[in-house]
């Protein structure tokens, strides 16, 4: 039996892509939004069982575009002097986790980021034996990356790419679905590269990877040096690297189209930024992560100014530091805070669209999540902010730790008091 339409009312609406709005309501009927608008207009119009959530800002969910649930409870590493030695720390780590230990980090992940407001998220999967069950296990819309890499087994390309592929197919799809991610240029091969787009291309999913994280990876690319070099020499073959920066490099082997999503991409030349313009790939950054790492500032200004989609993610919580002994979350609000502390020039609403309509369109999901709209999919948070509405999007920005309910294709993943 299809349940009747539901009318959501809260004291300020924020669609994200309209003004906030008083008295404001949504009208969901299935696992859609039906309609949008102040509540006096859509009671009198649309007959429909009411759910008042008080004081209260309604919004669409938030989207992570970025995170690795695998290594949730894989803290503590101190900030390194050499992103090389994080590294190092993190595969050892990796070498003493169990399918259980990860099992566990992937869900409790899963929880810490519906608590705090993400419906969706792009999670990089080290571990694909967790999938499909993991899916089943959380209400979040999720977009798994399989990770590829291959320098050290040595594998065939073309067999890495096809046993993901098989992987992907094996899987049923309904609200979550995967992708590509061969990991950084510096732990795959360009042959590697270059399957994974041209396979993705013709399935239409989206890939994602690590480029430009680190000052190391430029120098490595660029003048075949510095520390990253120095110890991946050794381990695979380094005739990709010499004369042309990261981004260049993930160009030549065919990564950068409008489905690619680039990781990071901390370290910049005007050239990068021109060729993630014209090949209309996004960026996703991660505030806190690229303050642990010290990176130098983020460029998002040359970014946008190019029109370039640039949306946030958490990372892991590998690479998160912990801030006045308060126990560490992935969380999606801390992004936007640690974002706005880094830009304080940036408006609210900017931050706010980073983290719900353009990570929707790096997904490859625009106009169905990241925005309250007629015909978009029933994601939504409820925030207990009591504010004003000149200021709302600024308390959401620099207030919000935790919902008090959040819906996902249209049912509650966390009800409400009063529901």
């Amino acid at each position: 039996m299809v349940p009747p339409p539901t009318l959501l009312r809260a004291r300020i609406l924020v669609p994200i892509a309209a003004p906030p709005l008083d008295d404001g309501a949504v009208l969901i009927d299935g696992n859609r939004i039906a309609a949008v608008g102040p509540y006096s207009e859509l009671r009198s119009h649309f007959p429909a069982s009411l759910v008042d959530l008080g004081d209260a800002v309604l919004l669409p969910g938030l989207v992570n575009a970025h995170c690795h649930f695998d290594y949730t409870d894989m803290t503590g590493l101190p900030a390194p002097k050499h992103f090389c030695d994080w590294i190092k720390a993190l595969l050892a780590l990796k070498a003493t986790a169990s399918y259980t230990d990860y099992a566990a980090a992937w869900l409790r992940g899963a929880q810490m980021l519906l608590r705090s407001g993400a419906t969706t998220v792009a999670d990089i999967e080290a571990v694909p034996e967790l999938l499909p069950d993991v899916w089943s296990s959380t209400p979040l819309r999720v977009v798994s990356l399989i990770e590829l890499t291959g320098v050290k087994s040595r594998r065939d390309p073309a067999d890495i790419v096809r046993d993901a592929a098989a992987k992907i197919d094996s899987m049923p799809h309904a609200r979550s679905c995967a992708g590509l991610s061969p990991h950084a240029l510096y732990s795959t091969s360009p042959a590697l590269l270059q399957q994974s787009a041209s396979v993705a291309s013709e399935r239409g999913w989206r890939v994602a990877m690590h480029v430009a994280e680190s000052n190391e990876e430029s120098e490595m690319y660029a003048t075949r040096s510095g520390a990253l070099f120095e110890w991946l020499q050794g381990q695979r073959d380094m005739s990709d690297c010499g004369g042309r920066t990261p981004v260049g490099q993930a160009a030549r082997c065919g990564l950068l189209r409008d489905n690619f999503l680039a990781v990071h991409a901390n370290y910049l030349t005007d050239a990068d930024i021109d060729l993630l313009a014209r090949s209309g790939a996004s960026v996703a950054h991660c505030p806190r992560s690229h303050a642990y790492f010290g990176h130098a500032a983020f460029p998002c200004g040359g970014l946008v100014k190019r029109n370039i989609n640039v949306c946030l993610g958490t990372d892991s919580l590998a690479s998160v530091a912990r801030v006045n002994g308060a126990p560490l979350e992935l969380s999606m609000f801390a992004e936007l805070r640690q974002f706005a502390l880094a830009n304080p020039a940036a408006l609210p609403q900017a931050i706010l669209g980073m983290a719900t309509i353009n990570g929707a369109r790096a997904l490859g999901r625009d106009g169905q999540i990241g925005a309250l709209s007629p015909g978009a999919l029933a994601d939504l948070i409820v925030l207990p902010i009591s504010t004003n509405r000149r200021d709302v999007l600024e308390a959401i920005v620099h207030d919000a730790a935790h919902v008090s309910a959040v819906m996902i294709d249209g049912r509650w993943a966390i009800a409400p008091e009063n529901d």
